[in-house]
């Protein structure tokens, strides 16, 4: 029977290994991560983050704000700065992951109850189903402009469509599904494994098609002509509101559950290092290789190509066409596990911890990530970032803000490790719903989403993220009470000394 120590670092250890396990709440993949298992790095965070940054959503995102009107300058100043934004609640909300080793869902039960941590754990995995889905479709894509390279007649090989989609293109989808599939199965070690090697092998592969482009338009000077419609201010800004609110959507989700990943750091500085030299350069870097790509192809096909695959598809070499589709493949096995698979698959078994574990969350993951019907969402640029990426950056920031309150502002980074697994526990609050954070979270919802159905809440809309973060974390703040000592202090106290 383990005790609880606070390391120098903030890192602390079990205090009863087998009351946690006997919990109700509690399974093999939501317990703490003990000292002994936390083996990720500097590299295995910035490796991470890159793979995850050096995804064809990524290269969508630029080049969809080049689709709506924005010159290169302005697409890449509204990416960086979006993702220096995000970056704030995502290193605020690693920090309980390694201090206590604890999943987001775990985490959350501090702020919404031992039952009510379920309303934020279902927002974010309704979202990263979304998210699985999409990256399904894209690599399914991949598979299907490969398998039309290499097996000739492959687009008809099987007879009938569906949705405006071939047998044989759906058939390469539900390999590629099935590919993660397979993965989460084998577990989180193997997941490590794949973001080290496909995170550098996916850049220099984008740097090559890149080396492409500037050739095929004579010098970087066609790609960077100033070919953008916002000449003022006035003309930008109104664009570049919503589109900034959806870059930091397209990282809401990570900035919830981060400690999914963050407690398996062996520090807090490693897991901020690599976190803050990763996140906006790589997502900067390769979305302007998305631009300078996508304008490429203006000069080249006369039209303003932004989906890579389909660029690839036009080339006529079966080795360039299928060595680029396998850098297609990898890119976003590598993001889909990482991004959209471990978060809900931790959400869904805090739900029933003894009936669904990590891999079966993951296979529900994919389940409804097919019922969501990505291919519909990819339809076109604007639906991906106006309509995708700005509506749920609401809901999720309603949520971040909640949790940051709590844990940096009400809590002061102290939590009873133990109680936030026991039915009769701290976190139980009321019923096991801590009330200040479920009506915090839905004030945020309410403005952040109101202008969808009132008019005169309009304009918040395309600020959603801003919003629904600030009005839930002062929402929250005012209506928890602060005690003068906290009982997670005294605890620690005690468990250190014993």
């Amino acid at each position: 029977m383990s005790r609880q120590v606070e390391h120098a670092d903030g890192r602390v250890e079990l205090v009863d290994a087998s009351r946690v396990d006997a919990s109700p709440l509690s399974n093999h993949d939501l317990a703490p991560v003990p000292i002994e298992r936390r083996n990720w790095t500097t590299y295995n965070y910035a490796a991470l983050w890159i793979s995850m940054a050096h995804c064809i959503p990524t290269y969508m995102l630029a080049s969809g704000l080049l689709a709506a009107g924005m010159n290169w300058k302005q697409a890449l100043f509204t990416i960086l700065l979006g993702n220096t934004i995000v970056l704030i609640p995502i290193l605020l909300n690693s920090h309980p992951g390694t201090k206590y080793g604890i999943p987001f869902p775990v985490f959350a039960r501090a702020s919404y109850g031992t039952i009510g941590s379920n309303l934020p754990a279902l927002m974010r995995a309704i979202v990263a189903c979304g998210w699985f889905g999409i990256q399904a479709w894209i690599g399914g894509e991949a598979m299907h402009t490969f398998f039309s390279v290499v097996i000739p007649g492959w687009n008809t090989l099987l007879p009938g469509s569906f949705d405006g989609h071939t047998t044989t293109a759906w058939l390469s989808f539900l390999i590629f599904w099935g590919m993660n599939i397979w993965i989460i199965v084998r577990g989180m070690d193997l997941l490590r494994r794949v973001e080290n090697w496909a995170a550098p092998f996916v850049l220099v592969m984008a740097a090559i098609l890149l080396w492409w482009a500037i050739d095929q338009a004579n010098g970087l000077g066609p790609l960077l002509a100033d070919r953008g419609k916002f000449h003022s201010f006035a003309e930008f800004f109104p664009i570049f509101v919503p589109s900034l609110t959806a870059m930091i959507g397209f990282w809401a989700t990570l900035s919830l559950n981060m400690p999914d990943f963050t407690r398996f750091g062996r520090s807090q500085r490693e897991q901020v290092i690599g976190q803050v030299v990763a996140l906006p350069a790589t997502m900067t870097v390769f979305a302007a290789m998305g631009v300078l790509i996508t304008s490429a192809t203006v000069i080249i096909y006369g039209e303003a190509i932004w989906d890579p695959v389909k660029l690839v598809g036009k080339f006529q070499a079966p080795l360039v066409v299928a060595v680029s589709m396998f850098t297609v493949v990898v890119a976003t096995l590598a993001v889909n596990i990482a991004a959209n698979v471990v978060s809900p698959a931790n959400d869904f078994a805090n739900v029933f911890p003894k009936a669904i574990n990590f891999r079966r969350g993951g296979i529900l993951t994919g389940i409804l990530g097919i019922v969501m019907m990505p291919w519909r969402l990819l339809a076109d640029p604007s639906g991906y970032i106006f309509n995708w990426l700005l509506g749920y950056s609401g809901g999720l920031g309603s949520i971040a803000g909640v949790l940051i309150a709590d844990y940096w502002l009400v809590k002061r980074t102290r939590l009873q490790l133990e109680d936030l697994y026991l039915t009769d526990g701290v976190y139980r609050y009321s019923s096991g719903w801590n009330w200040p954070g479920v009506i915090a979270t839905l004030a945020g919802c309410a403005l952040a989403w109101g202008g969808l159905v009132i008019p005169v809440l309009k304009p918040l809309y395309s600020y959603a993220w801003f919003v629904g973060f600030i009005v839930s974390g002062v929402v929250y703040y005012l209506l928890s009470p602060r005690p003068a000592a906290t009982g997670a202090d005294l605890h620690l106290s005690n468990s250190t000394n014993s």
